[in-house]
């Protein structure tokens, strides 16, 4: 299944912007930004992203990078469990 990411407009001040370029480079995913994905209280207060509806949060956005990379990863695996 691709991965889908989405991104809120209000949360770019974090740097989160810049998680959504590098991940847009990724054909194999589809990346979206909304400019808001009602999670206000946590955009005030850290970088986060939704990866397949579940929300990740970081300290930093390169963190939140790499979690979500982590994820994907986790969800390719398990999806390969499946097929298997």
């Amino acid at each position: 299944m691709r991965p889908i990411i989405e991104f809120c407009t209000n949360n770019m001040h974090f740097g989160t912007d810049e998680v959504m370029d590098k991940l847009e480079e990724n054909l194999d995913y589809d990346v979206i930004e909304y400019g808001c994905l009602s999670n206000c209280g946590q955009c005030a207060m850290m970088p986060f992203a939704m990866l397949n509806g579940e929300i990740l949060d970081a300290d930093s956005a390169d963190e939140l990078y790499e979690i979500i990379l982590a994820k994907i990863k986790e969800l390719e695996a398990w999806d390969q469990i499946d097929l298997d």
